[in-house]
């Protein structure tokens, strides 16, 4: 436990810059309390797992990533243009080109748009070109044992990492992702991976770096246990009678209330649904003036996928900005 604690103040003392990449100390207590627990839970073989943790490494260069996400540190206009580019919206096209018979088949069947499902890996991953070169286990063992502030979660991570590799056959020694330890085009976390993969072309394994039907119908189940409903809008542009009105939690995505109440708030957007459903309103920093949308029940099941309100609004406006190619079903 000494060991467990010194570790900790190691790293608010000096930043992770200063730690080099380093093996995982399996004699560490919190990393013995770990293999103990998923020994003991998952069944897994106690040396198979010992093996898998003493091969990853933890990197300072993950964690510093870590501590600057660019939807905390970037205002709306400087993050929009990370993802609504003209060869993005391109990309997108093409992929609507080659896939569109069977994201339509996808979406006939879930109810999700395919434009939906092409922005979500457009954002992600830029359509599976990019979906990350850490090693999961680097990535997962370095925030669960070197990353204090969310160990508890990336530990949990890390055990449904090692959990899943047995169930769908993935490598954990080859497996690369993002610094987070996201996989695939659609960048699922193992939680997610095992809790909505599907396996789309019905070919008896789940693959989602490059097999396309296991990633848009994984995509579009995720939106489904999420509530999306069919046919809805996801956002709308809005503006505010009195700019410093008072009790308008812009951007807290816990605080949903009517769209009849932020209308009677002096929020102005046009009422393209009833006016007891549940809004958002989101307040965005901009280059000059702030901007406003209310984001509808869609736009708050996008956010269950990032839970960033630019995120999903990026999503959205691509989704939007693709739509125009859309093949017809």
């Amino acid at each position: 436990m000494r060991r467990t604690i010194w570790n900790s103040v190691l790293f608010l003392l000096l930043g992770s810059a200063s730690l080099p990449a380093h093996s995982l100390d399996l004699s560490r207590q919190d990393v013995h309390d770990f293999v103990e627990d998923v020994v003991k839970r998952d069944h897994l073989d106690r040396a198979w797992v010992e093996k898998m943790l003493a091969a990853a490494e933890s990197k300072s260069s993950i964690i510093d990533t870590m501590k600057k996400p660019a939807e905390h540190v970037l205002q709306w206009h400087e993050y929009r243009k990370i993802f609504l580019t003209a060869e993005r919206i391109k990309q997108g096209q093409e992929f609507l080109a080659e896939h569109g018979t069977m994201l339509n088949e996808v979406s006939a069947r879930t109810g999700v748009p395919i434009e939906i499902i092409a922005a979500i890996v457009g954002v992600e991953t830029s359509y599976g070109r990019k979906t990350g070169k850490f090693r999961v286990l680097d990535a997962l063992a370095t925030l669960g044992f070197d990353y204090p502030p969310r160990a508890a979660f990336f530990r949990g991570e890390l055990e449904q990492f090692l959990v899943m590799s047995r169930e769908v056959g993935v490598d954990p020694l080859k497996a690369t992702g993002s610094y987070a330890g996201a996989m695939g085009a659609p960048q699922f976390m193992p939680r997610s991976y095992r809790s909505f993969a599907k396996d789309g072309d019905h070919d008896g394994k789940i693959d989602l770096w490059t097999d396309w039907p296991d990633i848009a119908e994984s995509v579009a189940h995720y939106f489904v246990a999420h509530g999306w409903r069919k046919g809805e809008p996801v956002y709308v542009d809005a503006g505010l009678e009195d700019p410093d009105v008072q009790d308008l939690p812009g951007n807290k995505l816990d605080a949903q209330t009517t769209l009849g109440d932020l209308l009677r708030k002096g929020v102005m957007f046009p009422p393209t649904l009833p006016e007891s459903d549940k809004g958002l309103l989101i307040a965005l920093r901009n280059a000059d003036a702030p901007a406003y949308v209310v984001g509808f029940h869609n736009f708050y099941v996008i956010t269950r996928y990032n839970h960033s309100p630019m995120y999903a609004l990026a999503v959205a406006q691509l989704a939007e900005a693709l739509q125009q190619s859309v093949p017809n079903p």
